[in-house]
C-alpha cells in the first residue's frame, strides 16, 4: 500500500462528515472522487504528518465554499494555506519567496535549507532569483526527505508552491493531475 493510500486511510474524510451540521450541496457525501475528496487529499499532502493543520484548513475551505461557492477550488486552497502549507509570493521578490519557504520549512525541527549564503546580505538577493531560489530549496529539502513543488500561479508575475513528503511525489502528480493543477518540481522552474 503506498503511503498516499495509508495518509488517506489514517484521516478519512467520512470521519470528519458527521462533525458538520449543515447539508452539502456542492458535491455528493458518498463520491469518493468529489472535489472535496480530492481537496482534503490535497490538504493532507501539503501538511505531512500534520493531521490537525489539514482538518483545520479544510473547515476553513469549507466554509468559505459555503460563502463563495466552489468555482475555484485551488484559490480556496491557496487562501486558506497561505504561509501554513502553501505560499504565493510576487516573483521578483526574493526575499519574501525565501521567508515563505522557509516559513513551511519551520513546520518541521530537523529541516533547514541551505541556501549557499546569507538571505539576509543584501549581496545575496543581487545575484539571485526565483528560479535559483526554488532550485536551491529543492535540493536542500529532497535530501531530507520533502519535496518542493511549484504550481502555476493565478498571475504571471507570481510563484505558488507547497512541499509535500518526497514518498508521496507520484500521489501529488495524480491528484494534481485530477484536480487540473500546473504543477512542477521546485527543480523545473525557469
Amino acid at each position: 500500500m503506498s503511503s498516499f493510500a495509508s495518509t488517506y486511510e489514517a484521516f478519512p474524510m467520512s470521519n470528519y462528515d458527521d462533525d458538520y451540521d449543515y447539508e452539502r450541496e456542492h458535491d455528493d457525501e458518498d463520491d469518493d472522487d468529489s472535489v472535496e475528496s480530492h481537496i482534503w487529499q490535497l490538504l493532507l499532502l501539503i501538511n505531512p504528518g500534520d493531521g490537525e493543520g489539514a482538518l483545520r484548513q479544510f473547515t476553513a475551505y469549507r466554509e468559505t465554499v459555503g460563502e463563495e461557492g466552489d468555482d475555484d477550488p485551488i484559490r480556496i486552497v491557496a487562501q486558506v494555506t497561505d504561509w501554513q502549507a502553501s505560499f504565493e509570493v510576487e516573483a521578483d521578490d526574493t526575499r519574501t519567496l525565501i521567508d515563505a519557504i522557509n516559513e513551511l520549512v519551520s513546520r518541521w525541527s530537523e529541516v533547514e535549507i541551505d541556501w549557499g549564503g546569507d538571505p539576509g546580505d543584501d549581496e545575496f538577493h543581487e545575484d539571485i532569483d526565483g528560479p535559483e531560489i526554488f532550485s536551491r530549496a529543492f535540493d536542500s529539502l529532497n535530501e531530507r526527505g520533502y519535496t518542493l513543488w511549484a504550481r502555476e500561479a493565478e498571475e504571471d508575475d507570481m510563484y505558488a508552491g507547497w512541499i509535500t513528503s518526497s514518498r508521496d511525489d507520484e500521489a501529488m502528480r495524480q491528484l494534481a493531475t485530477v484536480l487540473g493543477v500546473n504543477l512542477r518540481l521546485g527543480r523545473d522552474v525557469t
